[in-house]
């Protein structure tokens, strides 16, 4: 692999020798409006999620929601990732990228507002998936916006909408007790009031619903040599299975974190405030460095030792949730927001593993969908454990097994590599 096909921030270090198709420049409305549009959308992908957490309690007791029911219902992310983002690819050949994450928001809205409606647990489950579902074609065509509006500037616009998805993370954690309690309406208004930025992000997206201007910004950043390998199985694709697996097992620890952690610390005396709040500095955390992680990682050959550091942060934070999570709940929190930043980790190395545009696209869908497949059980199998042994310790025991497996996946994901060359 020449060092000179890397995909870096420095334009200096794009290939000069290769065949590249000139990209007719965007209208400058275009790119302010992608803009906005990625960091709105990006506020709205995990509040659904996030909002829950720190209100747990409440929904299950006031739907009869067994702790092997709740940790389905953190697992539900996962699965309606890897379900919906399968189509996300194909709806965006036919309908345009725009269209689809403007569709997306579309059904986050929709979900978001019927979910405090539920009576049932099915019906909670129901809302709950229309809404991810929204949340998971507009997940995997976040880094093809990126790459087919600001082919130049992947790393920097990865940070900024990456920063935006930590910053709406944080405040739905932060702030749904405080919300729900001063509302006066119990958690159903508190977990529906999310409902409106979602309803805000897809209008913003409405006037990129028929542009298609974008299509000829993206230009391969090698043509020749990827052409070989551009119709090739995915499945071949060494690189792909590690993204894929190493994008799970983060999956699988930020579910879990984002899901259980404020039962963790409530069961260990904190209050539900607090426990709010820890969850929301876990995120918050992920506002500073999701912004730098990206850039730092583009201009790195191999992206292997930011995930080893983000390895030890992790096993550190949850030996400490395990050893005694009240006793310094903040360190653990902190801990395990930058763990947390494997996220904006990968969906880097996912741009950067691929030649072009329409591989961007195609390893983008198959790493995300298969790896929420992967992390569907863990949520599920924490929320058992926990119900049969009674407490946390072998949870996240679990948690601490499955850094190494992620870490040994991670460095293999990370190696200077293009799937193209693999197919």
């Amino acid at each position: 692999m020449r060092d000179d096909e890397s995909l870096t921030l420095d334009r200096s270090t794009t290939p000069q020798k290769a065949s590249t198709p000139t990209a007719s420049p965007l209208p400058h409305w275009v790119r302010v409006l992608a803009v906005a549009g990625l960091v709105l959308a990006a506020v709205n992908l995990r509040p659904a999620v996030t909002s829950l957490g720190p209100l747990m309690k409440e929904v299950r007791d006031g739907l009869g929601m067994s702790g092997a029911m709740a940790g389905l219902l953190t697992s539900v992310p996962a699965a309606c990732f890897a379900l919906f983002g399968f189509a996300a690819p194909r709806l965006a050949r036919r309908h345009g990228p725009g269209a689809v994450v403007c569709a997306g928001m579309a059904l986050i809205t929709a979900g978001l507002l019927l979910r405090p409606f539920a009576g049932g647990t099915p019906a909670f489950l129901a809302a709950s998936a229309l809404a991810l579902a929204g949340i998971a074609v507009s997940n995997v065509l976040m880094p093809v916006i990126v790459k087919r509006y600001f082919p130049d500037r992947m790393g920097q616009v990865t940070g900024v909408y990456s920063m935006a998805l930590s910053l709406g993370t944080a405040l739905a954690a932060a702030v749904s007790v405080p919300l729900t309690d001063a509302m006066g309406h119990g958690w159903r208004l508190g977990l529906g009031v999310w409902a409106l930025p979602a309803a805000l992000a897809a209008l913003v997206w409405l006037p990129l619903v028929r542009d298609r201007s974008s299509r000829t910004a993206a230009a391969p950043v090698a043509a020749a040599p990827a052409a070989s390998g551009e119709h090739g199985r995915i499945t071949r694709s060494r690189t792909a299975w590690m993204m894929a697996a190493f994008f799970g097992l983060q999956g699988t620890s930020a579910y879990v974190t984002m899901g259980w952690m404020p039962q963790i610390f409530r069961d260990a005396g904190i209050s539900a405030d607090k426990a709010g709040l820890l969850l929301a500095v876990t995120m918050v955390m992920g506002v500073p460095l999701s912004f730098a992680l990206p850039q730092i990682a583009a201009r790195m050959r191999s992206q292997g030792p930011i995930v080893l550091v983000l390895a030890v942060f992790q096993v550190a934070g949850f030996a400490g949730l395990w050893a005694a999570p009240a006793a310094a709940p903040w360190a653990w929190a902190l801990l395990l927001g930058v763990a947390n930043c494997a996220f904006p980790l990968v969906l880097t190395m996912i741009g950067m593993r691929s030649r072009t545009g329409a591989g961007v696209v195609r390893l983008s869908a198959f790493a995300q969908s298969t790896g929420y497949l992967v992390s569907i059980p863990g949520p599920i199998l924490v929320g058992a454990l926990n119900s049969s042994s009674g407490g946390w310790g072998l949870p996240i025991a679990l948690m601490i097994a499955l850094v190494v497996p992620q870490a040994v996946c991670g460095v293999l994901a990370g190696r200077n590599r293009y799937i193209e060359d693999e197919l």
